[in-house]
């Protein structure tokens, strides 16, 4: 698509034609593309806007990390907020500060969840650490599932003592999907009193919790 193409369609009221011109930027240079790319930011529509934050990602330049950074606080749907956090970690590690401040400031579940993931990408076991404790202490149980099954990556880092204190204080957790991941993350740790606690779950009073326990027994059998 040529650029006079996609600039008729930005303007297009139809949600596809404009889907069509922001994707196509995708072939152009940062030259090109960011400055159309920032004129669709406002978009009304969350899908544009996540594709923005998408372009901006591929196209790696002061403007584009300050815009994502923008968006990354401000917008107000959280599928677009997610993609500026998934966006500005391809940036690596100058965006790891960005992402553990958001992580703490933004409560949404989407987003937490794509920081999470993206922290774990960019090897930085200190903040990783920060926003698993800061996931745990709250009441998405979906992030705090995630975060605990991110403490098992902390194993063998300079942060696998705080991780492994973190992980035995869940190991009677009311919930039993907490203390199924509880269990798969103890077992990727080489420490007489990670063993102790995976015994114990598995004598959990609920199968799925001794399931997990033995999930890595289990798989060395069928190897």
């Amino acid at each position: 698509m040529d650029l006079k193409q996609i600039e008729l369609q930005l303007k297009s009221e139809d949600i596809q034609e404009r889907i069509k011109a922001v994707t196509a930027l995708q072939n152009y240079t940062p030259e090109v593309a960011v400055p159309l790319l920032l004129k669709a930011k406002e978009d009304q529509q969350f899908l544009v806007r996540s594709l923005v934050a998408m372009g901006l990602g591929r196209q790696k330049t002061a403007e584009s990390f300050a815009t994502l950074l923008e968006m990354l606080k401000f917008d107000g749907d959280a599928n677009v907020r997610a993609e500026a956090s998934n966006s500005l970690s391809l940036f690596g590690k100058v965006s790891i500060p960005y992402l553990q401040q958001a992580f703490h400031q933004d409560k949404s579940w989407l987003v937490r969840l794509s920081i999470l993931g993206a922290m774990m990408e960019l090897n930085c076991p200190n903040e990783l650490l920060d926003i698993c404790i800061c996931g745990i202490g709250g009441d998405d149980y979906t992030v705090k599932e995630t975060c605990v099954s991110c403490l098992g990556a902390l194993a063998g880092t300079e942060k696998e003592e705080e991780a492994l204190q973190q992980l035995l204080r869940l190991v009677d957790d009311e919930s039993w999907r907490i203390r199924a991941k509880v269990a798969i993350a103890l077992s990727k740790y080489n420490n007489p009193r990670a063993t102790e606690a995976l015994n114990r779950l598995k004598q959990d009073s609920d199968h799925r919790v001794v399931a997990a326990a033995l999930e890595k027994e289990l798989k060395l059998g069928d190897a």
